[in-house]
């Protein structure tokens, strides 16, 4: 796709660095769409600043409503390693995104990603129902650059069967009614409009342009070229031609070239400019939403589609001339008015420039959304995934902090906020430090209060988090590599969890551990009825061992430094008692990953030891 100019999608899972330097020869395997779904598997910083547009997948078409499921056997090392999670171990793509639950939502994830890489266009990608059309406006006004549309046709091969046949509606009906509703209030001029779904001839594009849309995704068609034979078996790890598996013996069936792709893109062009001149068009834009040139009569005269009314699909919506019927115009996402913009860049360009130390002091607001991630972003574009040296750059705020502080925060930047912080603080950590403390003149006892909102730590893949106070619900969703220590969290805590460990120093909401895979947990259960706020289906209650009595002391003893939490210092006080009463949360998938991989490393070991010396003389 690189090679034609076009824009290939890495979809859900992420994606392997190696891809994003150049070949020998000049091509880059670099997918210039970066997915962001709701698992966020290997959504880190360096992944989303190698993007030319950052897709959000609200919903897949062909299985809408429904999340994704990677079972373990095809969880190979590879996958493991891209996704960060455990080779073996089963990953768990939720229904919903868990910072999304809401318009207002959506829009601050569209916020966030547009602070991780402003250079990017946002995308939402919805799924044809009915309705879509009051959702696509939301996205435009939530300042959105594109939005998809999905048909139920498309999507992959391993959603169920049930989903494929009987869940989603044709491209057609979505993108119709998306694209007469952007019209009709006016926003149609600041957003992109796509479609997907099972478009693969020319004929397929033109009706999709003259619908409303003026870019089109084609995958079906595109692994068909490749040797696809679309026998729905890609969940299986058995697809006979080698392109859905990570066996690495069916791989070498796969007989696809990139030329056959090329050839395929070349043609399907060739063949929408020879419609376009039929039509009377010179360019795509012109022909968007013309639905008065589709010939609907043939089709309407058939037998089977008599007595079907398709006045709605191919209404035309009667506007002013000044409104615009495809995008013209940027939206206004309101980065140069960020306080990294206007404030950190500068503070800290000692730091990017020369690699030197800087310290500052700020106050801070909740107007001041995702705060530190425009800096973080430019630490990883100039320095790479590895960052900066630990605490080069270290920044203390005063007062209360917006959404989304620290999203994607990278390491070398440690932020500190005497106060308190909103929701998704830590969204996507990737390397960076957080320390949240109430003020320093505080008079309320800080293990009691709430002191960070809903959704701490979503998504994140490296780095620390440290909480003096209590969290709110979904404390450490799908985090796959963070450290974290808090004094207590709501519901949901540690939710499809895959790696890193979480230190809880206080009681828990009900549903603690749903769908954890990976990953451990350690909470401090004073009272004793922590084990029934746990649900078992995942996961098993241990008592701690001693790698883990030292590794939780550790972590409450940099805790105390950090933050100088007054039930941190009372549980070291304490310990030879308090020790005890904490419970290790532990997923029976993931014990018994780690017990194979150990005792592959063995095996490996022996092996090594076997093979005699050489001598070279």
């Amino acid at each position: 796709m690189n090679r034609l100019g076009g824009w290939s999608n890495t979809g859900e899972g992420g994606e392997d660095p190696v891809r994003y330097q150049l070949e020998p020869n000049g091509d880059s395997k670099n997918s210039k769409i970066k997915q962001v779904a709701s698992g966020r598997f290997g959504v880190t910083s360096l992944y989303l600043v190698n993007a030319k547009e950052l897709q959000i997948k609200m919903a897949q078409g062909a299985k809408p409503g429904e999340g994704g499921q990677l079972p373990g056997h095809k969880v190979d090392r590879e996958i493991a390693r891209i996704r960060h999670s455990t080779p073996g171990v089963g990953l768990i793509s939720p229904p919903p995104h868990h910072d999304i639950y809401s318009i207002e939502d959506l829009a601050q994830l569209i916020h966030d990603l547009k602070n991780a890489n402003h250079h990017a266009r946002i995308s939402v990608k919805l799924v044809a129902e009915v309705g879509v059309g009051t959702v696509a406006a939301g996205v435009s006004k939530g300042k959105s650059d594109v939005v998809l549309i999905s048909g139920h046709d498309g999507g992959t091969g391993a959603s169920p069967q049930t989903s494929i046949m009987h869940a989603g509606l044709p491209w057609e009906l979505g993108l119709a009614e998306a694209h007469q509703v952007l019209v009709m209030n006016d926003l149609r001029g600041r957003i992109v409009v796509q479609t997907d779904g099972m478009i693969r001839t020319a004929k397929d594009v033109a009706i999709a342009t003259l619908l409303g849309a003026e870019e089109y995704g084609i995958a079906t068609a595109s692994l068909v070229v490749m040797g696809c034979i679309m026998m729905r078996k890609c969940h299986l790890n058995t697809c006979p031609v080698g392109i859905a598996t990570q066996d690495p013996e069916l791989r070498k069936k796969f007989t696809g070239q990139p030329e056959h792709v090329v050839n395929f893109f070349f043609m399907l062009a060739e063949d929408l400019r020879e419609i376009m001149a039929k039509l009377g068009f010179r360019t795509i834009n012109e022909m968007v939403g013309r639905v008065d040139r589709l010939d609907t009569r043939k089709a309407i005269a058939h037998w089977k589609a008599k007595g079907l009314d398709f006045s709605t699909i191919l209404h035309r919506p009667e506007v002013p001339a000044s409104v615009k019927t495809f995008r013209q115009e940027p939206q206004d996402h309101g980065i140069e008015r960020s306080l990294d913009m206007t404030t950190l860049l500068d503070l800290c360009r000692p730091a990017l420039d020369e690699r030197k130390p800087v310290k500052l002091q700020l106050p801070i607001r909740n107007v001041n959304r995702t705060v530190g991630t425009i800096l973080s972003s430019e630490v990883t574009r100039r320095f790479g995934a590895g960052g900066l040296p630990d605490g080069t750059i270290d920044i203390t705020f005063t007062g209360s902090a917006g959404q989304s502080l620290m999203a994607f925060g990278v390491p070398g930047v440690t932020v500190r906020v005497e106060g308190d912080v909103n929701d998704y603080c830590g969204k996507g950590l990737s390397g960076g430090r957080v320390v949240v403390r109430p003020a320093r003149d505080a008079t309320f006892v800080a293990e009691d209060n709430v002191i960070a909102g809903n959704v701490v730590l979503y998504g994140a893949t490296s780095g620390e988090v440290f909480i003096r106070g209590v969290c709110g619900e979904r404390f450490c969703v799908r985090n796959s590599g963070a450290e974290a220590v808090a004094e207590g969290v709501g519901d949901h805590g540690c939710e499809y969890m895959t790696g890193g460990r979480a230190v809880i120093l206080g009681s828990t909401g009900r549903n603690f551990a749903a769908g954890m895979s990976g990953g451990i947990a350690y909470v401090w259960d004073a009272d004793g009825s922590f084990p029934t706020r746990v649900n078992r289906e995942m996961v098993e209650l241990e008592p701690l061992d001693a790698g883990d009595i030292q590794y939780v002391r550790g972590r409450i003893e940099r805790h105390v430094e950090l933050t100088d939490s007054t039930r941190g210092r009372a549980l070291l006080d304490r310990w030879s008692v308090e020790k005890e009463r904490f419970v290790k949360v532990m997923p029976t998938d993931y014990k018994r990953a780690l017990a194979e991989l150990r005792k592959l490393a063995e095996q490996d070991q022996n092996d090594a030891k076997k093979v005699p010396a050489t001598k070279f003389g």
